[in-house]
């Protein structure tokens, strides 16, 4: 059974506002003083934070106002973009959680433990609204692999370059 296209070009592009917005967002507000971590800073019995700095509030309420006007804009729903941003902010907190468990610093590079997560929660939850098959969550999930890999070190970049 071939993807489907359409739906999945809209998930992919959804996808990549919710898990995009924060990364952007935090890029373009670097000058500014640094946003609250969710975790307020806890550390946990092992020592290390409970998801690091790089989790901010600013960033988790950024995907959820993007996330769902562009859905709403593309006349999708904001609840699907909704249930979208909610999906992917939890599958990267989740991978968050287990770097720190690993002891890896904040924004360590797990190559697919930063992806499915953030990929595959959203996909699920969007899969029967959307009429996508399980051939189409593996296109998304491997779509958004390549093209976070290679936007990643470009955004890491340039936010180097505002400091």
């Amino acid at each position: 059974m071939p993807p489907h296209w359409s739906p999945l070009i809209s998930l992919l592009a959804l996808l990549l506002v919710a898990n995009g917005v924060p990364a952007v967002l935090a890029v373009l507000l670097s000058a500014r003083p640094p946003a609250r971590p969710l975790d307020g800073g806890r550390r946990l019995r092992d020592g290390h934070p409970v998801f690091g700095p790089s989790k901010t509030w600013r960033g988790l309420i950024a995907a959820l106002v993007a996330t769902p006007s562009v859905a709403w804009f593309w006349g999708l729903g904001w609840s699907l973009g909704l249930a979208i941003a909610l999906g992917a902010m939890a599958g990267d907190l989740i991978a968050s959680f287990i770097k720190r468990r690993l002891g890896l610093r904040s924004s360590a590079s797990v190559p697919l433990l930063d992806h499915l997560p953030e990929t595959l929660i959203p996909a699920l939850l969007a899969k029967s609204v959307m009429g996508l098959h399980w051939l189409d969550l593996g296109v998304a999930a491997g779509a958004f692999v390549v093209l976070d890999l290679l936007f990643t070190p470009v955004l890491k970049r340039l936010a180097t370059l505002g400091r």
